[in-house]
């Protein structure tokens, strides 16, 4: 794990800037959606209006809109934006790009049926987390679906982001939501054919 160490945050608070993620492809970047989530689009369980927070270069939000929903990406990396928008253009999908702190989804005024994401619980420290499910669930409607695919505390060696354990996913969606499956999973990154050792978590909001 030593060669993507550089690119993970290890749960300390916020990128400074959020740019230079994307400066190269960064290891998670692997141009498709992760399986996880292509499985549960084919299972129909991605529906309705739909955001992927920390969308970084779109492949999740494309993903929905592909299946032809009202599809909405949030990074605070501008230039990974660009490129979802890019992507947006050349693939002839109709999606939304915004430059939006996942922090503070209310601001955006509107509810969502599902919410996607791939890689972003797992960077914020303690406080940060629970501003998150906060932030989180002001953006998900009554009964809608949060997936969630994060680092998991399988994953051997020290390098790279904070591991989450099945407690900790527990503890922070104890008020307020549903844990529907929260099971083993696989994130794929470009070094390394083995991926990464993840959660895949389907939550509802009650």
């Amino acid at each position: 794990m030593a060669e993507i160490s550089a690119y993970f945050h290890s749960g300390a608070g916020h990128w400074s800037r959020p740019e230079e993620l994307y400066a190269s492809p960064p290891p998670w970047d692997i141009g498709r959606p992760q399986r996880p989530f292509l499985a549960l689009a084919d299972a129909g369980a991605v529906r309705g209006r739909v955001l992927d927070v920390g969308c970084g270069t779109g492949e999740h939000t494309l993903m929905a809109a592909g299946l032809g929903l009202d599809s909405t990406g949030v990074d605070l990396a501008g230039n990974a934006l660009d490129t979802a928008r890019e992507k947006a253009h050349d693939r002839e999908l109709r999606a939304r790009f915004l430059l939006h702190d996942a922090l503070k989804l209310a601001d955006l005024g509107e509810p969502f049926d599902t919410v996607l994401d791939c890689g972003l619980f797992h960077i914020f420290s303690d406080d940060d987390r629970a501003a998150f499910v906060d932030s989180l669930r002001s953006a998900v409607r009554p009964s809608g679906r949060y997936f969630m695919l994060c680092f998991s505390d399988q994953q051997p060696g020290s390098q790279g982001p904070r591991r989450v354990t099945r407690g900790e996913i527990g503890a922070a969606f104890a008020d307020g939501w549903r844990i529907d499956s929260l099971q083993p999973a696989t994130i794929d990154i470009t070094t390394d054919p083995d991926g990464i050792r993840a959660w895949l978590v389907a939550l509802t909001r009650t």
